[in-house]
Formats: structure tokens, sequence, C-alpha cells
């Protein structure tokens, strides 16, 4: 496991890991199914593991060019 699979991403980063906006991360969370949920660590803290991230992004790639 790489140093980036192994660490959580806050929303901004997940959405910049992506080249998507903030918006556009909470919208896909919500009405995706597979896309990987996030985890709430506080009342004002959220992450989304990086290993489930990476692997969907990955997933995303070889869906397209099936």
């Amino acid at each position: 496991m790489t140093n980036l699979e192994s660490r959580s991403y806050r929303p901004k980063q997940a959405a910049e890991l992506l080249g998507i906006g903030t918006a556009t991360l909470w919208r896909w969370i919500k009405e995706r199914p597979d896309f990987p949920q996030p985890i709430r660590l506080s009342a004002r803290c959220t992450v989304i593991p990086g290993d489930q991230l990476i692997a969907w992004r990955d997933a995303q790639g070889k869906a397209v060019h099936q």
C-alpha cells in the first residue's frame, strides 16, 4: 500500500485528487452508491479513506475503457 492509499482525505483534498469541485464530491457521495462514503470523526471533521477513494477512481478509468 502506498503512502497516498494509506491516508485519509478531507473533502477538499479528495475533490482535488479527483479533479472535481467540492459540490460535485458531495453530490457523488449522495447519488452514487458505489462512491466511498465519508467518515465523520467529529462534528467538524469528515474524511474519506484514501484506499477506497483511489480504488474507486481507478475502477472508473477501467470502466470507461471497456
